[in-house]
């Protein structure tokens, strides 16, 4: 049982080789957005893509909660600095829905365009969120009813999009997971006010649009 934990603080450990500016990201998220986050499972030393975690085939290493659980996640300063400063490697990831943002993501290169076509038509978008292979697009929160009834009035919706709710979960700049580095795409604008995200509705709207009539294909994955 000895060996089990400490492998288990091992994996979970980030005091050596962690990068300061995580821990003051995630203080910005928490106590001045009111964003509840909490440490991810950092990525495994054992080789690249590979997770912290025990299931040795993780779709998103290094890029989810282990221990705690997302229920753990909050806004609480004392805890996000404590847990920071134990695991300064570790990813931030948010909580999504609620109080917080959800999310609306998809492949990177179909993102990628369907940003390019959303700025021609000169729609605002909030920040977005860049991982090496899937961008997330932040908006306001939104019930599953919502999402259902949506989704449920499209004639088609791209089985490539996802989306990141109540209950779900997102690594935030500047974690550093399995895939590479998460970045900001879009970046917030200065300040401690959170930043302004669009409503649902409007983006997903405006993403099929976009990747309807750019005939980008965007793979499932």
């Amino acid at each position: 049982m000895r060996e089990i934990l400490g492998r288990r603080r091992r994996l979970l450990s980030g005091r050596n080789g962690g990068r300061p500016e995580v821990i003051g990201a995630a203080l910005t998220f928490a106590t001045e957005w009111q964003w509840p986050v909490l440490p991810g499972v950092a990525p495994s030393t054992r080789g690249r893509a590979r997770c912290g975690c025990p299931d040795p085939e993780c779709t998103v290493p290094g890029a989810h909660p282990f221990d705690p659980g997302l229920l753990a996640a909050t806004t609480d300063e004392r805890m996000v600095r404590w847990w920071w400063t134990n695991r300064s490697a570790a990813p931030i990831v948010l909580a999504t829905g609620g109080t917080a943002p959800c999310a609306v993501s998809l492949p990177a290169l179909a993102a990628s365009r369907a940003l390019a076509a959303l700025d021609r038509t000169g729609m605002r978008l909030g920040p977005v969120v860049a991982a090496p292979h899937r961008w997330a697009i932040l908006v306001a929160p939104y019930s599953m009813e919502q999402l259902g009834e949506l989704l449920y009035a499209k004639d088609f919706v791209p089985g490539s999009l996802r989306f990141h709710g109540e209950g779900g979960y997102l690594a935030l700049p500047p974690s550093r997971t399995g895939h590479g580095e998460v970045r900001w795409e879009r970046a917030p604008l200065p300040g401690s006010a959170a930043p302004w995200v669009p409503d649902v509705e409007a983006v997903v709207d405006a993403v099929v649009t976009a990747l309807t009539r750019t005939g980008v294909s965007a793979p499932e994955f």
